[in-house]
């Protein structure tokens, strides 16, 4: 590869560069001067305490859709309601729905990753992959990720760059391709994840400010996401070999320093054992799973004999299911592959993996505390109201305000990088107010999802783009903020365009969503 170092990308572009560099600094200027998550929903809190007291003195002249009653403004400063926000805040951090569903999924998964399992099964889906399909299966392979949390950013990305360059391909195309399979593609996967009931978590909050008996399941989306899967695969798999890497070969020289050749992260004999075995553990769990609940009279289901009803006891076990399947192969793994010598290092695996969740606990607090205080001053259904007043006025097609939605996901998470922050933000809005022109809570979470991964690559706020710019380092030194958000902006604006048309498609099929999720919403 003789071609010239560079800075920023492209060099044949440097003013168009350089301008880039200059917005995404700007941006990345004007997050930095944001406050902490936690403390934008205690400033949340404080606004809403004002804002209800001051409305709650005015007649709004609105009457609520389902019930027929007037609408009005709880003052939540007096007395009697500062006394039970009180009594109630420790229950109301307790009872935060996210904040179980994430922790008991996390643990599972951590004990899985932890021990080795996670990482050995993506490092052997990679080895064996023909040299023509190495982009889609490493994209492939980055998806797959999103089921052990974080682990495709500190495994599979630089494993991108490793198997890229050993194929005799530019390592920071392979950076870039798993960068936007893992990041780029967040909410595209096969099987669900953790991420599903985080999600579900809050739609539910949110649409249960307009509607206290809605629900949500916890796989509303999982059809979408995995077909969303393959037209993240075809886009990724076009931008790196049609775009990116061309380019990068012209403009990109490695650095003298850099080997010809590396390890493809290979796996040791004893590695591969452990994997198979573990591997069977986990689908003779499925099998056992399915077999349990096959019967028509099976403990799993409904009383009325349903298995995706809300009331069966399958559906209410997702998450429990879901830590069982990673704990218990993560245990055989180590086991057998020595990473656990005792049950002693499973209990240890996971203290590891809940000392990284501190921050999203903190932040867990402060949100249960204002959707409270927001569900409690009715302010969530005055705006919904009020919102649904003006789309009712301007008439929009119901896709074009989808669409809309999309567009203002990404455009905040360019300032706020934390997925559940965002939709803890603006979901109790966006909810309600499409469900009162007849969007459903399902398919307004779609489309977030769909905004909310497209732009994750090319903001630096992104709690993980400055490892993957230390990522690219390995091969070029100079590489910086600029130079990744260059190589990644084709990624999420295709991604963006693409995906969406892709939404809107699957919803004009009337392909199903997920598990009793529909489009609509029924409003009177």
């Amino acid at each position: 590869m003789n071609v010239s170092k560079i800075t920023t990308m492209p060099q044949a572009n440097s003013g168009d560069s350089r301008l880039m560099d200059r917005f995404l600094n700007a941006i990345e200027r004007a997050g930095n001067k944001l406050p902490d998550p936690a403390l934008l929903f205690l400033y949340g809190i404080f606004i809403v305490w004002g804002l209800s007291a001051l409305l709650s003195t005015i007649d709004l002249g609105m009457v609520h859709p389902s019930s027929g009653a007037a609408v009005e403004v709880n003052n939540l400063l007096t007395g009697t309601a500062l006394a039970t926000f009180l009594a109630k805040m420790v229950t109301t951090f307790t009872s935060f729905a996210p904040l179980g569903i994430v922790l008991v999924a996390m643990l599972g998964v951590g004990v899985a990753e932890k021990s080795g399992f996670i990482n050995t099964g993506l490092k052997k889906m990679l080895s064996v992959t023909p040299a023509s399909l190495l982009t889609p299966m490493l994209v492939l392979v980055a998806i797959v990720s999103h089921t052990a949390a974080d682990a495709g950013y500190v495994l599979v990305i630089p494993l991108g760059g490793i198997i890229f360059h050993a194929a005799g391909r530019h390592p920071l195309a392979g950076i870039a391709a798993a960068f936007a399979g893992v990041s780029g593609g967040f909410s595209a996967n096969f099987i669900p994840s953790s991420v599903d009931p985080l999600l579900q978590g809050f739609t539910q909050s949110a649409a249960q400010i307009l509607d206290p008996a809605y629900q949500v399941n916890p796989l509303a989306n999982l059809y979408f996401t995995g077909a969303s899967s393959i037209i993240v695969i075809a886009i990724v798999w076009y931008i790196t070999d049609k775009v990116i890497e061309p380019h990068l070969q012209k403009v990109a020289k490695l650095d003298d320093d850099v080997e010809q050749a590396q390890d493809l992260g290979s796996f040791t004999r004893e590695e591969s054992k452990a994997f198979n075995i573990a591997g069977l553990t986990m689908l003779a769990g499925l099998v056992l799973l399915i077999a349990a609940v096959w019967p028509e009279d099976s403990p799993m289901r409904s009383p009325s004999g349903q298995i995706t009803a809300f009331n069966a006891p399958l559906m209410q076990s997702i998450v429990p299911l879901i830590f069982l399947l990673f704990v218990i192969p993560g245990i055989v793994y180590g086991k057998v592959a020595g990473t656990f010598k005792s049950l002693k290092d499973t209990i240890r695996a996971m203290n590891e993996t809940m000392s990284t969740m501190g921050s999203y606990m903190v932040m867990s607090f402060f949100c249960a505390q204002f959707l409270y205080v927001f569900t409690q001053s009715n302010l969530g259904t005055v705006l919904a109201l009020s919102g649904a007043e003006i789309l009712h006025a301007l008439n929009l097609p119901g896709e074009i305000t989808i669409v809309g939605m999309v567009v203002l996901t990404a455009i905040i998470n360019l300032v706020i990088g934390s997925s559940s922050a965002k939709w803890a933000l603006i979901g109790p809005i966006l909810v309600p107010m499409l469900m009162a022109v007849g969007i459903s809570p399902e398919l307004s979470q779609a489309a977030y999802r769909v905004g909310d991964s497209t732009a994750n690559i090319i903001t630096p706020l992104m709690v993980f783009f400055p490892l993957v710019v230390v990522y690219c380092q390995r091969y070029i030194k100079d590489t910086g903020i600029g130079s990744l958000c260059s190589m990644m902006m084709p990624y999420s604006l295709t991604l963006l365009v693409g995906w969406t048309i892709f939404l809107l498609v699957y919803w004009a099929l009337g392909l199903p969503l997920g598990l009793q999720a529909t489009y609509t919403y029924p409003v009177s």
